[in-house]
């Protein structure tokens, strides 16, 4: 099934996904290069990880944005964005033998269109667009081994699920993504 046909095929959980699933599907019918950060809005994937029982999830503090944050980055012109989401996860956290757990077309999890500000990355300015967000549910051992990616976070840890909101310090972010994907969890 091709990235777009999963996309289409997934069932959103609340309005917000409903309306960024549409977003997204426009976005790659229509810009050959959505796949590309060169593009305005580009496609990136994320990594909701979290323990076996579902209590915990792994966050790491990134450097951009100042905050406690998910795991994910960017397709890079890669279509299977699993694969990139347990890449990212590795890279980011050393964490290697996760799992995906089967969730919607292709392990999909969650949608989104996430707003990314004008900001300095490795010395030079990053223009202000749009993150078309694949999002991905694993399972972790949190007893594996954590590392830093020192180029994009400074911190690695699990922490319970509400705490994750609570350390969060981007407001949209919290209250309408890590809260979606906690009640998402339950319902699972």
């Amino acid at each position: 099934m091709s990235l777009y046909e999963s996309i289409a095929a997934f069932q959103p959980f609340n309005e917000q996904e409903a309306t960024d699933k549409e977003v997204i599907l426009h976005a790659l019918k229509s810009d050959p290069h959505c796949l590309d950060r060169s593009a305005q809005a580009h496609m990136t994937c994320s990594i909701w990880t979290v323990d076996a029982a579902m209590k915990q999830t792994l966050m790491v503090y990134h450097n951009v944005y100042d905050s406690w944050s998910w795991i994910g980055g960017h397709a890079d012109g890669e279509h299977d964005l699993a694969a990139v989401a347990l890449r990212e996860l590795e890279e980011e956290t050393g964490v290697a033998n996760a799992h995906l757990v089967p969730c919607g077309p292709e392990g999909i999890f969650s949608l989104e269109v996430l707003t990314v500000d004008g900001h300095e990355k490795r010395g030079a300015y990053v223009g202000s667009h749009l993150h078309l967000n694949v999002t991905y549910l694993a399972i972790a051992d949190p007893k594996e081994p954590l590392r830093i990616k020192p180029d994009e976070n400074n911190a690695v840890a699990w922490m319970p699920l509400t705490e994750a909101i609570e350390r969060s310090s981007e407001p949209w972010i919290r209250d309408r993504i890590y809260r979606k994907l906690i009640d998402k969890l339950a319902a699972f």
